[in-house]
């Protein structure tokens, strides 16, 4: 009798972008998936970037920045993320949050999460994209067990800068599982996205699971059940069950929840009492007390929620 794949030799590869909203709103489902493979397979993150260097530039910024707008409310109206009273502007780049979330990698797994989430929310919950190398180590400040001054230095660091230069090569590589994608339901089918030059790159986000038993790709939209079962298939018995925490113990873990977050994290009554409340646009996001200390910008509400 033969056994499935080992789970230890499973990998999961994300393709993403700090700055994207579809990565953005399926942030609760891959905090779900991760959080029940509970370290039992490699994760690895490739960043797509997103906003790339020769992107044109917008004829009329004020009109990007409005159109742009538009657009994230309509993914959040699909995803039910937060999203920001008002957009500052479209970002410039990918690549100052992309080099920080990478550097943020050689900190440790927890770091470099709170160090992407912190990227993510500056967009889509503060309308200020962390679009340069300042305001994306801005971001950052305040991490727990973060040492701010490496953050900066790898950042700006040959090393990293060809790391995140291998991600984008890897990203504009597509399996050919993702050049044509029917749609069926999903509003992000998540079909290979055409590039400034003609080539291809993943769309974001897209996982491709990897075992002995071969590859599968998950491209744009998915529902924690399709990535289970996608799972299951290339690797029988792997566990796939969310972890569900009292709300408390959940949100010192994760520090920054958001409604579809707590419905697939947590167990029990919901807020803790001691959950600072932040508006937005799009729903509220809860945080930790000692995450909103850190982050005074993100408690107030802009006026334009008023």
């Amino acid at each position: 009798m033969t056994s499935g794949p080992d789970p230890a030799r499973v990998e999961v590869v994300e393709y993403t972008d700090p700055l994207c909203p579809w990565s953005w709103g399926s942030e609760p489902v891959l905090r779900a998936l991760r959080s029940a493979l509970g370290g039992r397979v490699r994760w690895r993150r490739v960043y797509g970037i997103l906003f790339d260097h020769d992107d044109d530039p917008a004829p009329d910024p004020a009109a990007e920045t409005a159109w742009y707008s538009r657009y994230i409310e309509d993914i959040s109206a699909h995803t039910h993320a937060p999203r920001a009273f008002t957009l500052s502007r479209v970002a410039a780049s990918s690549w100052p949050a992309s080099l920080a979330a990478k550097a943020a990698e050689l900190q440790g797994a927890e770091v470099a999460e709170r160090v992407l989430r912190r990227l993510r929310e500056s967009v889509f919950v503060l309308g200020e994209p962390a679009d340069t190398p300042e305001s994306a180590l801005a971001a950052a400040r305040g991490v727990p067990d973060l040492d701010l001054d490496r953050l900066a230095a790898d950042a700006a660091s040959v090393a990293v800068l060809d790391r995140v230069r291998a991600d984008h090569g890897e990203a504009r590589r597509p399996v050919h599982e993702v050049l044509s994608v029917p749609g069926g339901s999903s509003p992000h089918p998540g079909a290979a996205k055409e590039t400034p030059d003609g080539g291809l790159r993943y769309a974001l986000p897209t996982l491709l699971f990897r075992s002995a038993a071969g590859v599968r790709a998950m491209p744009g939209w998915r529902s924690y059940e399709e990535y289970a079962a996608a799972l299951d298939d290339l690797a029988p018995g792997l566990p796939t069950r969310p972890e569900r925490l009292e709300a408390a113990a959940a949100l010192v873990r994760h520090r920054s929840l958001t409604g579809p977050e707590f419905g697939m994290l947590t167990c029990g009554a919901w807020p803790p009492p001691d959950a600072v409340r932040v508006e937005t646009a799009g729903g509220p996001l809860w945080l930790h007390p000692d995450e909103a200390r850190t982050r005074a910008p993100a408690t107030r509400r802009p006026l334009t929620g008023l």
